[in-house]
């Protein structure tokens, strides 16, 4: 079998137009290089070089065998730097999914956009997926980045959740709502009567589970709206006047103008937002994930 070193040895010759300047330059004893070529000839069962007492001269196979040799060195070397690059996490795609309730913007884009700078080989694919099928499609190799809320009530083998950032809960309340007269923070215990557009799934963590916790915490467990819905589809709904909800503070961004949020009065009404990932990421899923903890 042909190997690279031969074809390298054969392309130098080619290119400085004799044995002795081609072994000079390749670092090599001449007669090692005439040995490369004709085993190369041997197995090719035609020369490639006119040998003459001048300088060496290719043969009609030479001419032809040469541009091919070299472009075949020249797509190897492509194709190690982009190994390379792709193993060092210079290059390639990263699929990053989020909870709807964890939305894009503020210092989060940010960090995207700084790890974006950095890497100007990479690209990133933006999708939007509960925590429960994050943790799965990280799980089965579909997706390397997930941004959840806590808590996760199933972890998945292969998966690691590490805690990104906290930010404060809002009440978010329709605008003809009573409480909507005022800014003071509200205590939990007032709620008890009200409807939530969003309780916990028997199975699922993340933000609606975490509110209930909080309700339980304050004496009662929130009420069912009569339409509910655990999606960023809850701010159409609180604007409609179905109900209430405890929100993070960044989704106030992307609320309805006329949604009225208020303070808390329990201080520990905080949320947390993790990153999950494979446990053995690769290079591309590491330097995204440590610029983000950078930027949060």
């Amino acid at each position: 079998m042909i190997s690279t070193r031969q074809l390298r040895y054969f392309v130098e010759i080619a290119d400085s137009g004799s044995f002795s300047a081609a072994a000079e330059r390749l670092f090599i004893a001449q007669s090692a290089l005439s040995r490369q070529i004709k085993a190369l000839e041997t197995q090719l069962q035609t020369p490639l070089f006119e040998r003459t007492a001048r300088q060496p001269k290719l043969t009609a196979a030479g001419e032809a065998f040469y541009p091919r040799a070299r472009n075949l060195l020249g797509e190897l070397h492509k194709a190690s730097n982009l190994a390379t690059q792709v193993g060092n996490g210079q290059l390639g795609t990263l699929r990053l999914s989020h909870s709807s309730t964890v939305p894009m913007n503020g210092a989060l884009l940010q960090g995207i956009s700084t790890w974006l700078e950095r890497c100007p080989g990479v690209s990133m694919d933006i999708a939007k997926l509960s925590s429960e099928a994050q943790l799965e499609d990280i799980a089965d190799g579909r997706l390397d980045v997930g941004l959840l809320r806590l808590p996760v009530l199933r972890q998945r083998e292969g998966v690691r959740v590490v805690p990104l950032y906290t930010e404060r809960l809002l009440l978010a309340v329709p605008p003809n709502h009573p409480l909507a007269r005022n800014d003071e923070a509200v205590d939990l215990a007032q709620l008890k009567d009200e409807a939530f557009i969003s309780i916990p799934h028997p199975q699922r963590g993340g933000l609606s589970y975490l509110s209930a916790e909080l309700c339980m915490r304050a004496g009662f467990f929130p009420k069912a709206a009569r339409v509910m819905s655990r999606k960023t589809t809850q701010l159409q709904l609180i604007q409609a006047g179905f109900g209430i909800a405890l929100l993070p503070e960044s989704m106030q961004d992307i609320a309805p103008a006329s949604l009225h949020f208020l303070p808390l009065a329990d201080p520990d009404c905080l949320s947390t937002v993790a990153l999950a990932c494979p446990q053995a990421p690769s290079a591309l899923v590491e330097q995204f994930c440590q610029t983000l903890h950078e930027c949060l």
